[in-house]
């Protein structure tokens, strides 16, 4: 084996160990993630509608 295939398949293995590491850690922390409600707590009043009185 050459010294560039050698070099080659060196950075290919470690670029997949690397992207397989990569979506595991984003993997867990998708699953772990609680999502932040951004709206407040209290609900507005709802207004209850009027029917229409047009005879």
């Amino acid at each position: 084996m050459s010294l560039t295939m050698t070099i080659v398949m060196l950075i290919a293995g470690w670029l997949a160990v690397a992207a397989a590491m990569l979506w595991g850690v984003l993997r867990i922390a998708r699953r772990h993630h609680h999502p932040v409600d951004s709206t407040p707590n209290h609900k507005p009043e709802k207004h209850r509608a009027r029917h229409a009185t047009a005879h």
